[in-house]
Order: structure tokens, then sequence, then C-alpha cells
């Protein structure tokens, strides 16, 4: 097993500067009983975390340990609130109530282990080897109970198929590189809500129709984000309602989910409701428009534009929110209609890839982790078009390949990027399936004969594949690139450029296609409902 010394590394809670103690980390190695039980140890628990001595911020690492401080040791109605104890521009809370109270829930876990690491000011920027073990613990009891039991379920009880392939795809599931290296070195609990939205799926795939309302609106009490999901979850729920008649049982089902959502949502933000101010307040904190468009070198629509036509410069503020709401809006809503008209599992899942891609793509203030929300759907993806699945985790991870290379995380990174592949080849026989019928490429077919009548049928199973092929050399060649060649000095973010820019085109390709998968009428048998 792999141990490390738990010297610490004290902040001087004297000082307007934060001085720390320097001491050697030592690795003691022992024999396991398998080499991937190593590796997954080595990924998950000894690469870099997000700000690791940078100070004055710290990165995302201190974010979270700053949050367990705020939220232990201030009045609630402080924790959104600039005041002379919670400076809001140190990290303020700036997620839903229910990540505060997940910060509280670990701060009094980290409280009983050492208070040190959550003293109110004097523990800004503390880091130690067994605090991060204590971070990254915490990453993984969330995984245990919330995420890894929602993959386990859905792939049991709505995976079509043998039981070799429910194994193999939780498995694929479980080892989705994207998740892993954001989770475990930036600590933004993305496996909670991506768990919690994952259960919301489970409940309306198997008629639990409350229990997935309530599952997906705590999902949406934890990270705003999960607003990327909310249009296929009410779509859906609607479309049931108005199939089952709005007069009768239809009307019934509406009383009692919208009851659902109303009594969550009040719930969750029970301790802010007295006062109107302390909503809106968390709701200023929630939706910071200031911040602009997009952040760093995210793979979406603006910030590839951005390249030739500077958005942001052209364009207000107001302007650009008007813009990127109108196009978002305009993105998702064939989807949305479709699966309003057509209220099946088969539907709302590739309503959620649609949807949560027009949000990525095109919406405002999009950060390169929000690529994770259109993943999730994808996964649930991978025994039914296991190719372009894997195709579309793979862009995804590559899109945060800059912001992975900036935290240190090249070898986490390119392991499980590769381990990820594989497995999912294999595991999936993913190059086998790719028949036209397979893959369904028929609604291409139809576009092709009514563009082209002259031109004679083409295996578009068999191009896709090499397509495939091409844009993994591709991805691979850029990220060595970007380790081993010096940019030149006049284009210094040249290569986060181009992995924005190939992985925005690719991203666009896979849209077009889960958009005309979903809107071409999905097989019969795809349109079932599972029941245990």
């Amino acid at each position: 097993m792999i141990c490390l010394s738990t010297t610490k590394i004290r902040p001087d809670p004297i000082s307007t500067g934060i001085t720390r103690k320097t001491s050697d980390v030592k690795l003691v190695k022992s024999p396991l009983s398998s080499a991937q039980a190593e590796g997954i140890l080595v990924i998950k628990c000894l690469h870099e975390i997000c700000g690791a001595d940078k100070p004055p911020m710290f990165g995302d690492y201190e974010a979270q340990r700053h949050w367990q401080e705020v939220t232990y040791n201030l009045p609630v109605h402080e924790w959104y609130f600039n005041t002379t104890e919670n400076d809001l521009n140190y990290w303020g809370l700036d997620y839903p109530p229910l990540t505060a109270y997940h910060s509280l829930l670990c701060a009094y876990v980290a409280k009983l282990i050492n208070p040190e690491w959550v003293e109110l000011y004097t523990s800004r920027g503390y880091e130690s080897p067994a605090h991060k073990l204590f971070m990254r613990a915490t990453v993984l009891v969330a995984d245990i109970l919330i995420y890894i039991p929602a993959v386990v379920v859905y792939c049991l009880y709505l995976v079509e198929g043998s039981f070799k392939r429910k194994v193999s795809t939780i498995f694929c599931i479980l080892l989705y590189p994207g998740l892993t290296l954001i989770d475990y070195g930036h600590f933004q609990y993305n496996s909670v809500s991506l768990g919690l939205a994952l259960w919301g799926v489970i409940g309306l795939g198997l008629g639990r129709d409350m229990l997935g309302s309530f599952a997906f609106t705590l999902a949406l009490n934890y990270k705003q984000m999960e607003l990327y999901h909310s249009l296929p979850f009410f779509c859906y729920l609607l479309g049931k309602c108005v199939k089952q008649g709005l007069t009768g049982r239809g009307l019934l089902l509406l009383v009692k989910v919208g009851g659902t959502v109303l009594v969550t949502f009040a719930l969750c933000w029970l301790p802010f409701l007295s006062d109107p101010q302390q909503v809106l307040q968390v709701v200023h904190r929630l939706f910071p428009v200031a911040r602009g468009l997009f952040e760093d070198k995210v793979a979406n629509t603006w910030c590839s534009l951005n390249v030739l036509i500077k958005i942001k410069t052209l364009m207000s503020t107001g302007s650009q929110l008007s813009l990127s709401f109108v196009l978002t809006l305009l993105a998702a809503l064939p989807s949305s209609i479709k699966l309003l008209t057509r209220p099946t599992l088969w539907q709302f899942k590739l309503a959620l890839v649609n949807s949560s891609l027009a949000f990525f793509l095109f919406s405002y203030q999009v950060h390169e982790k929000s690529i994770l929300l259109p993943a999730l759907p994808v996964c649930l993806l991978l025994s039914d078009v296991p190719l372009v699945a894997l195709w579309f985790l793979q862009v995804s991870t590559f899109s945060m390949l800059p912001l992975l290379l900036k935290d240190g995380l090249l070898l986490p990174y390119a392991v499980t990027s590769m381990a990820f592949l594989y497995l999912g080849l294999f595991l999936l026989s993913a190059l086998q399936r790719c028949t036209d019928g397979e893959l369904r490429l028929q609604p291409y077919h139809a576009l092709l004969s009514i563009a082209a009548p002259c031109l004679p049928r083409l295996n578009l199973g068999l191009i896709t594949k090499w397509k495939f092929v091409v844009s993994m050399v591709l991805m691979a060649g850029l990220s060595v690139a970007s380790v081993v060649v010096e940019p030149p000095a006049q284009l210094p973010d040249l290569f986060p450029v181009l992995v924005s820019l190939s992985s925005c085109g690719q991203l666009l390709g896979l849209s077009l296609y889960f958009n005309l998968l979903q809107l071409s009428e999905a097989p019969g048998k795809r349109s079932s409902k599972k029941n245990n």
C-alpha cells in the first residue's frame, strides 16, 4: 500500500501573507493484490490537487476547505453575505444550499479529526498530506453513497441485454476519466449532483415519478448547473401527464409531482425563507452574470468564435446574455418538443444529451468542467451506441486538457484515458458494432438520398469507424504536442486554442448525431419502459 507522511503545512495566522513549512513527502510501497488496485490508488490519491502551493487563492481544493470553515463557524444568514468574517472575494459560497449543508457535514467530521482544518481565518491556505487524504476520502464517500449505487441500479434495471453487458456497462461508466480527474483533482463533488440526477432518471424509468422528481430537485439544489438537465425532466413529466389526460390521472400526477418539487425546494431553502433578502442574495451568488460569457479555453461555440470575432469586446454583457439565451433555447427546443409528444425512456435519455449539449455549446458562463453534464446521459447510452458514446466521452475528457495540464494531471489523464478507451472498446465490442443499423445511421442515409440522389449508397458505418480512429489519433497528437512542443512566442495559447477548437467541432458534430437520432423516431423496443 502507499502511505504519506503527515507533516503539516500551516499558514501563519499573524502575518498578512501566508507562509508555509516545507517537508518531504515520503512514499512507502508494498505489494498489492493486483496492479489495477495500485493504479487506481495512485490516480485517485496521489496525483496533484488543484491550486496546491499556489497562493493567494490555492485553487478549488482550498475553495472546498474554506466552505467547510465558513459553514461551521458562521451562522447560516452570513454564509452568502460579504462580512468582516466572510470575504466573498476569497472563495465565497456560490452553490445552492445543499452544497453548503454538505460542506457543514464535512466540517463536523474535520473538526473531530483535527480542529485546525476548519479554524476561522487561520486555516486559510491549509495543506497537509493528512488533510488531502481526508478531502479525497469525502469525495470517495460521496461516490460510494450516491453515485456508484445509482450507476449499478441503472445498469441492472434499465440497461437491456445480457448480464455480461450490464456489468460491462457498469465498469465503463465508473471508469469514465473525466469525472474521476475533476472530482479527485478539483474537489467539485460532481458525483453528488450527477448521482442525484441519475437517481432521478432511475425513478422516472421505473415509473416512480415522485421519487424521480425528488431526487432531481435535490440535484438542482446541490448544483445549479443541473439546469442543463431540467428541460428533459420537465418535458417528460408534463408529456406523461398530458398523455394520461389532464382531467383525470394526468392531473393527479401533475399535482403530485408539482407538490413534490415545491416541498423539496422549501425544505432545502428553509433557513433562508424568513428573509427575502437572504433568498435574493443566494440567487445572486448562484448566477454571477459579471463573470462573462465563458471562462478560459472552454470547448463551446462562444470560445471558438472568439478566436475570430471578439464577442466579449464587441457586445455588451446584456446582449451576450440575450443572444446566448435565445440560441440555447433554439438548440434545445426540437428535442424537448419531441420528448413532450413522446415521453418514453429512450427519448428521455436522448433529450438529456441534447439539452445539456445545447446548454454547454451555447449558454452563458460555461466552464470547462460543465462538459460533465452532457457526459452523464451519454454514459447511459454506452450499451446502445457504444462507439459514438465512447467517442463523445473521450472528446469530453480531452476538451479539459488545458485545465488538467495546469493542475499537473498529465499522467492521470493519459493513464485513465487510455485505460477507458481500451476497456470500452473491449468490453462493449464497440468496433465490432459498427453497422449502419447498430449505429442508427438511417437518418443520414435519408438526408443523403434527398441532397444527392445520384450518389451511391455509402457504408456510413465504416466511415464512422475511421472518423473515430482519426479523432483518437488527432487528440493523442495534440495531447503530446501540448506537453513537448514549445508554442511560438506570439501565440502562447496556441495549443489550448487548438484543443478547444477541435473539441468544439467534434461536439457540434456529435450533437447533430444525437439530435437526428432522437428526432428520427427511435426503434420501438427502445421506447418501452423496463419495470421490475
